[in-house]
């Protein structure tokens, strides 16, 4: 029995209790019941404060109102007990063959255990890492990847139809003067206040070279310096965005759309949303400046759009930027944004509300920052960038996989430290080792099982696993859906990562106390075969959860 399947149970005997005149309560007051592991696994498989949530309604109290409601629950199939406990929860044992049915359940709804429809027929803007095309990823950049993805196929895994947005922010004074870096590196120059030094300067620029002469392009020497910073602007904005595209894709994500900041200018969709803005009354001039009246839509003050010498301001771009998401499609447009972004979610959120959106369907997620330690102590320069470091770095440190899962198993709103030694280490306390090892133990299971003869078939039969480390992995397995409901909801990739740690724990116990293969000259029986579907349930589990963080399920380690 899954928790969702108890669930409709439960809800079953409270509208069962009703018609008999049990709960003098109404059928629509009944919501959906949620269940949940008890803290303590002696209480039960699974507990619910239904009658918690419904006694005051039915004019009773919750301890009547539980046991009335344990009297009847205790009377279904699959139930072995229902027991009033605390002020009101109602503790509930699954007789055994319902608890171990799950294992067959499982293996039978393969990638699909798990995925829900909580977003069915939502469509979500996603939009994340977004790095400036001035330089190669940051750490900050690689976590903001490895979330946003995780993030994006926990969304999908619930329904939703999601879109992958990368933006460009190739507009402004941040090009401007990675243009000055690459022109001084060429002519000898120092590096230009504010400007960008390291060696991938200097490898941009000589390959910027290399290709025009390749081209027949001449490098416009001595010609206006303008002439020659449009020519290393250019160049080099599009030769980061290739760069900056080729780590992604090799770190594992695809992003469906990459947005340029500079189409919004171009088209003319930042002068016609400001316009009508204007016709709206949302912007006001004040001081020589158009101001959006964003402290009347939740911002703590007014921003100015149109500074006083004409030029847009960087909101300008974002309010463009929100109506086009919203015209091609989204319903939810969802940004990841730095841990020096803290302004910006009021701020989108007030620009939303002034085009006419609903202010919640933007929703900002704020990230922290993220250190490397290694032999203790802090890892701080990049031979690449110089100052900072890179996506290369880490993933060249420890692997795709290992980055991945470390970047994800943190809320995004926690400063972290990866530590280097750890990651790279085949122990129990690196947790991407840990899990997808459990992962490799039961493919090597089904492995050995096979060279028995032993395969899954017909003679399952869920009431042999009455193990109590059985009854531990059955638990946790059940839990999966919830655990991805939770994820999808909140926006919280790390639930997953943590659940697996937990599912690895009880599956690497389950493995020690149990055996799926016979000992000696014990002959093969049906709990043999039934376990293996146990061991195979708890492989699809693993390797489901592994993918909504990208990170692989591997056979053999």
């Amino acid at each position: 029995m899954t928790p969702e399947e108890l669930s409709a149970t439960i809800r079953a005997c409270l509208i069962e209790g009703i018609e008999a005149g049990t709960f003098d309560l109404d059928a629509a007051d009944v919501p959906e019941i949620q269940v949940e592991r008890p803290r303590q696994r002696e209480h039960g498989d699974w507990a619910t404060n239904a009658a918690m949530l419904l006694a005051k309604r039915a004019g009773s109290t919750p301890r009547e109102f539980a046991n009335a409601l344990a009297g009847i629950l205790a009377t279904k199939p699959g139930i072995d007990s229902a027991e009033t406990a605390g002020p009101g929860f109602l503790n509930i044992r699954l007789a055994a063959d319902a608890a171990g049915e799950l294992a067959r359940t499982i293996v039978q709804l393969g990638a699909d255990y798990g995925r829900g429809e909580s977003l069915t027929g939502k469509t979500v803007n996603i939009e994340f890492v977004s790095a400036n095309p001035t330089g190669p990823i940051h750490l900050g950049g690689t976590r903001w990847a490895a979330v946003g993805d995780s993030i994006a196929r926990l969304l999908e895994f619930h329904g939703a139809r999601v879109i992958r947005e990368y933006y460009f922010n190739d507009h402004g004074t941040q090009i401007d003067r990675f243009a000055a870096s690459l022109l001084a590196v060429v002519l000898g120059e120092e590096t230009p206040e504010d400007g960008y030094a390291g060696q991938y300067i200097q490898d941009i620029a000589d390959q910027i070279l290399q290709d025009a002469a390749i081209a027949g392009e001449k490098y416009p020497l001595n010609a206006p310096r303008e002439e020659e910073l449009e020519f290393f602007r250019s160049r080099g904005v599009r030769l980061m965005f290739g760069e900056i595209k080729k780590s992604l894709a090799a770190f594992g994500v695809e992003f469906d759309v990459f947005f340029h900041e500079d189409s919004l200018h171009d088209s003319g969709k930042v002068a016609q949303a400001l316009a009508e803005l204007k016709a709206s009354g949302s912007l006001y001039e004040a001081e020589g400046a158009w101001w959006l009246r964003s402290s009347e839509f939740g911002d703590e003050k007014d921003r100015v759009v149109i500074k006083s010498d004409g030029n847009a301001a960087y909101i300008a771009g974002d309010i463009a930027y929100i109506r086009d998401k919203h015209e091609r499609g989204a319903d939810l447009c969802i940004y990841l944004l730095g841990a020096d972004h803290h302004g910006y979610v009021a701020r989108l959120k007030a620009a939303a509300a002034a085009l006419g959106y609903d202010p919640d369907s933007v929703e900002v997620i704020i990230g922290q920052m993220v250190s490397l330690v290694k032999d203790g102590g802090p890892v701080r320069m990049s031979k690449r960038a110089g100052t900072v470091v890179t996506m290369e770095d880490l993933v060249d440190a420890v692997g795709v996989d290992a980055a991945r899962y470390a970047l994800a198993r943190s809320s995004a709103d926690q400063t972290i430290d990866i530590d280097l030694d750890l990651l790279s280490s085949k122990s129990n306390a690196n947790p991407v080792f840990y899990v997808q090892y459990a992962h490799a133990r039961t493919a090597g299971v089904r492995r050995n099982a096979a060279e028995y003869g032993i395969v899954r078939d017909d003679a399952f039969d869920a009431s042999l696993l009455t193990h109590e480390a059985e009854a531990k992995l059955l638990g946790l397995l059940g839990e999966f859906p919830r655990v991805v409901a939770q994820a999808a909801a909140f926006r919280e990739q790390h639930r997953v990562a943590r659940y697996l740690e937990e599912v690895a724990n009880a599956y690497h116990g389950w493995y020690d106390r149990t055996r799926v293969t016979p000992q000696g000259d014990e002959p093969i029986t049906d709990l043999h075969r039934t376990r293996l579907w146990l061991n195979d349930a708890a492989r699809q589990v693993i390797a489901n959860g592994l993918g909504l963080l990208g990170v692989s399920a591997p056979e053999r380690m």
